[in-house]
């Protein structure tokens, strides 16, 4: 298995006569011919700046030099290939709408931009002599030194050769004695490439692409999925009752309509009994379906909010339920359908596993958050997981980052407290377009 940088393949025998090497002679190589290169540019856009600072040109010019630090990181985690296999991710984010000038208001807010740019100013200011520094220290003084028989046969004419310009070589078996030490310093060298180069391509991972932000780039994908998830969940729904509403629920009236005209014409008798059953059954029928379409997402939600949604509820629920709700305007939709299956959820336990005389329902938008608080005064004891289906409740909430708690001792009361963040909708708006 082959390594994923240079500090692993350091760490394996047999590093000196791997690639690796050259490709850490490579990245320091074609750093310092960037920078450099970064050096000039800036220098130039520096003093073109300040001659124009005040005429028309000037702005734009300084604005590019501002953003003079993305290509620059653009090219260095291209770089990064050579001596680290793990990938570098882009911190910017999306713009929020196409065009030039939302492009620049994006990068311009984003601390990534800033500090791309410090990195492309260290690297044109430091970086790039470290670079060229190493380079001459690890690779090229040691090849002249292995290239002194060379030297003497081309340069010396087989007399004598300056070994580094700091001692001469008279005779073969010096400067064959200086080929040997030149091949220990490459293989000394190659080491000090290698920490050199991973050193170096440390630091840039550090400064413009840090690992925390793939995974910060991970949570923020996976945050807008779930988000578009619960959207198109919620579409769905809505979907299905509008086909139950327009379509099957249509059909059983005319079915409830016909059997009951069938069965005022059909003259007593068996025929007669037969029809007023399948009349009465159908007609149960129609009352599920209605329920049914009620709980999948009732129209008085879409139509009036949440508010007048939980006020129907509770005037459905079997226990006597006490609303107070401060709710002024519409909240999201998946907000508000996700609130109401709890309340509708809590009311149903209630009734169901409380025992209650009472129950109550109040709480409003509140700091960005929708508090919902649902009580009874019932014998408590409620828990997840013992068929009161909290942890499906609590499961909707945690879609919308919200926090479902239960208190609930033996004896009662019990209070269920649900807090979703959410921004209130503006006037204009209905609950299926606020964002």
């Amino acid at each position: 298995m082959q390594p994923r940088n240079i500090w692993r393949a350091m760490s394996r025998p047999g590093y000196a006569l791997s690639p690796w090497p050259w490709r850490s002679a490579g990245y320091l190589l074609t750093g310092a011919l960037t920078g450099a290169v970064l050096l000039v540019g800036l220098v130039v856009s520096a003093v073109a700046g300040g001659v124009l600072a005040l005429a028309l040109v000037g702005l734009p010019l300084l604005l590019g030099t501002a953003l003079a630090g993305l290509p620059v990181a653009r090219l260095e985690r291209a770089r990064l290939r050579l001596v680290d296999g793990d990938p570098a991710p882009d911190p910017h984010l999306p713009p929020a709408a196409p065009g030039l000038r939302a492009w620049l208001t994006t990068r311009l807010r984003e601390r990534a931009t800033w500090r791309e740019l410090g990195h492309a100013l260290l690297f044109a200011a430091l970086l790039w002599p470290v670079d060229a520094l190493a380079l001459t220290a690890g690779l090229l003084l040691p090849a002249a030194v292995t290239a002194t028989p060379l030297l003497m046969a081309t340069v010396g004419d087989g007399r004598e050769a300056k070994v580094l310009k700091l001692w001469t070589a008279t005779s073969w078996p010096a400067a064959a004695g200086a080929a040997v030490l030149g091949v220990a310093l490459l293989a000394v060298g190659a080491y000090l490439l290698g920490v050199a180069a991973g050193a170096r391509a440390g630091l840039t991972r550090l400064l413009i692409a840090p690992r925390e932000a793939g995974l910060h780039a991970v949570v923020t994908e996976l945050t807008r999925s779930r988000v578009r998830l619960v959207d198109a969940f919620e579409a769905e729904r809505r979907r299905i009752e509008r086909d139950l509403h327009d379509g099957a629920q249509q059909r059983l009236v005319a079915l409830t309509m016909t059997l009951g005209l069938a069965r005022l014409d059909a003259p007593p008798g068996p025929l007669a009994d037969q029809l007023a059953r399948a009349h009465d059954e159908a007609g149960r029928a129609l009352e599920e379906l209605r329920e049914l379409i009620h709980g999948i997402h009732p129209q008085v939600l879409a139509d009036y909010g949440l508010a007048a949604a939980v006020a129907d509820a509770a005037d459905r629920s079997a226990v006597p339920v006490d609303v107070y709700l401060d709710l002024t305007g519409r909240l999201p939709g998946s907000v508000e359908a996700a609130a109401y299956f709890v309340v509708c959820e809590a009311l149903a336990n209630v009734a169901r596993h409380s025992g209650a005389s009472r129950a109550r329902v109040g709480g409003g938008h509140r700091d960005g958050r929708l508090l919902l608080e649902i009580g009874d005064d019932g014998r408590g004891g409620a828990r997840a997981g013992a068929g009161s289906g909290l942890t499906g409740l609590a499961d909707r909430v945690s879609v919308l980052d919200g926090r479902l708690t239960l208190s609930s001792p033996v004896g009662g009361p019990t209070l269920l407290r649900v807090e979703i963040p959410c921004a209130p909708c503006l006037p204009c708006e209905t609950a299926e377009h606020c964002a």
